[in-house]
């Protein structure tokens, strides 16, 4: 019994590691935007440029439903473990590609050229990574544990975060100036991306396969076939339903967040990485917590909570931020804002993989997933920063409201997950 929890507690550190690894080098893309924009567009003034990188950060997610499709058939038809250790590698591909590629000035418009394959590159991986990532924490998770031990997707994507922020800082503050920030430092976190996923990739090999895959899966036809998948109407109109609200909540208050104390607020690039890093420390703490809560009652009272919340209270909170003119005040904010995204982020990846039966899981989990975060949480950001250049910024919190309004609808009519799952390991 104790060899069997070890290997559990084993399997889902490795998967989260990994999960760790491609989150970094994702966020590394927007936390440090702030200074590569001018380097990849320098001919427009600050919204501009981040509007040109944001719209590149958008393309990225374009790829994604292909990685959830990819990956999620690889992860059903081949194993889970097969499909995370090919994403990070890609991952990783895209990350030193942005790190080596020359500055507009030197080889002209290849230069955004380039930095745009990359994002297609990461985007193809990230979107592959989410649901085999899910499913596989889902299903080496005991029954009772399941939200809690899920809930350390969100920990590990956060962690990425946190370890960019904190390279950021480290570099602002301590090795680098801001001129030597503008005109190389920037490339530094991208090339730690690459060099941690050698790390992850280790783990990831010595990584045990689920029992759900190995028991059920091999005995199955058609796994990880999008007619297949097509056969869970329901279900995969439920994943895009919760997910729509939650994304964009999630992309506002974290990805987008910096910018917008920046560029709305007129905090200094330094005040908001300050911010952001202890924001989402706290904010990653409170995942297990959700998670374990969810176990005891339920995964949707937390999303009903986040859903109403979310509805009434995102525009006062967004307006009151952008009015702030203090740090401490900017900090209590936001952490209201991702306490109330808490009751989605902690528990979503249980409740999308406890929808679909195993032979279809990865796919289930990943493609609507990433069709969804594609549409409205890539966006978000360029969403953002063109309504702030229509001088309507306002509209933009009513956008967020508009649509965690709609997911509260799925969530009210949709069965809880935790009594009706379909993971029987």
């Amino acid at each position: 019994m104790q060899d069997d929890v070890k290997k559990r507690i084993k399997a889902i550190t490795g998967g989260s590691i990994g999960n760790l690894v491609e989150w970094y080098d994702w966020y590394c893309y927007s936390a440090f935007a702030l200074y590569f924009s001018p380097v990849f567009f320098p001919n427009s003034d600050r919204t501009a440029q981040l509007l040109n990188a944001a719209g590149i950060f958008a393309v990225g997610f374009l790829m994604r439903p292909i990685g959830g499709w990819l990956f999620g058939s690889i992860a059903d038809k081949t194993g889970r473990k097969k499909a995370m250790t090919l994403s990070i590698l890609l991952m990783s591909f895209g990350s030193l590609l942005i790190a080596c590629t020359p500055s507009y000035n030197t080889i002209g418009i290849a230069a955004p050229a380039l930095l745009f394959i990359a994002r297609l590159l990461q985007g193809l991986s990230v979107g592959g990574e989410y649901g085999t990532s899910a499913t596989y924490l889902s299903e080496m998770a005991t029954p009772g544990r399941r939200g809690f031990y899920s809930s350390f997707q969100y920990v590990t994507l956060i962690g990425g975060q946190l370890i960019a922020l904190g390279i950021q800082l480290l570099l602002q503050k301590v090795l680098l100036t801001s001129e030597q920030l503008h005109a190389w430092g920037w490339r530094i976190p991208f090339v730690v991306g690459a060099l941690l996923a050698v790390v992850a990739l280790y783990i990831r090999s010595n990584l045990d396969e689920t029992s759900s895959f190995t028991e059920e899966n091999m005995r199955k036809e058609n796994k990880g076939r999008i007619k297949e998948l097509l056969r869970h109407p329901k279900a995969i109109a439920t994943v895009v339903g919760l997910t729509l609200g939650g994304t964009i909540a999630f992309y506002t208050y974290s990805i987008y967040m910096q910018k917008f104390l920046v560029n709305t607020v007129k905090l200094s690039i330094d005040q908001s990485t300050v911010i952001s890093f202890f924001s989402l420390l706290f904010f990653a703490l409170l995942q297990p917590l959700f998670g374990l809560l969810s176990d005891k009652i339920g995964r949707k009272p937390l999303l009903i909570g986040f859903g109403v919340l979310g509805t009434l209270y995102t525009v006062p909170l967004l307006t009151a931020i952008s009015r702030e003119t203090t740090m401490s005040g900017a900090f209590l904010l936001i952490m209201c804002g991702l306490l109330i995204v808490s009751g989605y982020t902690s528990i979503n990846a249980v409740v999308k993989a406890e929808l679909f039966p195993s032979e279809i899981r990865a796919l289930g989990v990943g493609l609507p997933y990433a069709l969804t975060t594609a549409v409205f949480g890539g966006t978000a950001e360029f969403v953002a920063l063109w309504f702030k250049q229509q001088e309507r910024e306002s509209w933009f919190y009513w956008y967020v409201t508009i649509c965690i309004m709609i997911s509260l609808l799925v969530y009210s009519f949709m069965k809880d997950t935790r009594k009706h799952s379909k993971i029987t390991h």
